[in-house]
């Protein structure tokens, strides 16, 4: 069941187009040598956001309190309105009956995308 969710998540839920977003934006950081951390952060999600069934975020024991301080600033910079376009997608496709589980997958991203830094994605298995 996860597969085929991740394959539908992947062509209609927006997995597609969220991880070309989540890799450019990615691939900008590292450009910009200050910002690699960000940029890791990116790749994450972009990795994350292509197939979300499955697995989930939890916090990293070893994230100090750089990553700390390194959230607030990406939560000023970027993580408010990228939450905030995930809670809005979540609720647009939970509208619709078979919207639902990529509705959630949104939902899912919410707490990623607005603290990203001190976390890892694991399987649930």
């Amino acid at each position: 069941m996860r597969l085929l969710l991740n394959v539908l998540w992947f062509f209609l839920g927006g997995g597609f187009l969220l991880a070309i977003g989540y890799g450019l934006a990615a691939l900008i950081c590292f450009a910009l040598v200050v910002t690699i951390p960000f940029g890791v952060a990116a790749a994450r999600l972009a990795v994350y956001s292509l197939a979300p069934f499955g697995r989930t975020v939890v916090s990293r024991p070893d994230a100090g309190a750089a990553s700390g301080l390194a959230n607030i600033l990406w939560v000023v910079l970027f993580g408010w309105w990228i939450a905030l376009s995930h809670l809005a997608a979540g609720i647009a496709q939970c509208v619709t009956i078979i919207g639902i589980p990529f509705g959630i997958a949104n939902f899912k991203l919410v707490p990623v995308a607005f603290w990203p830094l001190g976390r890892q994605v694991v399987a649930l298995d």
